[in-house]
């Protein structure tokens, strides 16, 4: 039986322009196109200022495609092109079909690590009691010292915060999980974790794409590589 795709994307462009230089337009991106199956992760490689990034910004929402569709499929099987929607159905998605764990941790002051980590099973309607649990058995797992939990995480170290960056990314089990440099600034007993969080992920069906600069990591739970080349070597 043919298992249905979760995510996919294609025809997708995308440049910038650069205003403080007299407007000069950069192209990052043309005709790219990437297909996940859920339980599949792909690992995108290639040079830095290829545009692995900025794709992976195109799949949460961040940035707008110039052209082209992002199809996600959400729990309810209907299907979504996030390259269109409105910015409503946005939040929507990044609420119920699509998780997100960046190099970098951006939260409110003063908020502790346990409620950063929570706040996406909170916004999906997990009664508040049970979102902090799961979160707290994930910052745990992590190896974050208890102590910390209830502390603001920007007097973290970068390790610190991104443990806690990936217990907000993997505190819902959503359809579509982006991680990008997941085990950056982790060390060796924490690379461990992450590798058995996305492979149980994997094993419940959700679909991931993923950067990894550790070749390590990337072997070991990647189904595929896809590879992205900058504009002038892709010609």
């Amino acid at each position: 039986m043919t298992r249905d795709w979760a995510l996919k994307a294609e025809g997708i462009g995308k440049g910038f322009t650069l205003h403080l230089r007299g407007g000069v337009a950069i192209h990052v991106l043309r005709d790219a196109a990437l297909t996940v199956m859920p339980g599949e992760c792909v690992a995108l490689s290639g040079p830095s200022g290829a545009g692995k990034s900025t794709l992976m910004r195109l799949l949460h929402g961040n940035y707008g495609a110039d052209s082209g569709s992002i199809l996600m499929r959400r729990p309810d099987g209907t299907i979504a092109d996030l390259a269109t929607a409105a910015p409503r159905e946005v939040i929507a998605l990044r609420r119920d079909t699509v998780a997100y764990v960046s190099q970098f941790l951006r939260v409110i002051p003063r908020v502790p690590a346990l409620d950063v980590a929570a706040e996406p099973a909170l916004a999906r309607g997990m009664p508040r009691d049970e979102a902090r649990a799961r979160a707290a058995a994930l910052l745990r797992r992590l190896n974050l010292p208890e102590r910390l939990h209830v502390l603001p995480p920007a007097t973290f170290s970068g390790g610190e915060q991104q443990r806690v960056n990936l217990a907000r990314g993997f505190v819902v089990d959503t359809p579509v999980l982006l991680l990008d440099e997941p085990t950056a600034s982790l060390d060796a007993a924490n690379r461990e974790v992450v590798i058995a969080l996305i492979s149980e992920a994997k094993s419940r069906g959700a679909a991931i794409v993923g950067i990894f600069h550790d070749v390590e990591v990337r072997d070991r739970v990647a189904d595929r590589v896809m590879e992205v080349l900058p504009l002038r070597e892709a010609a």
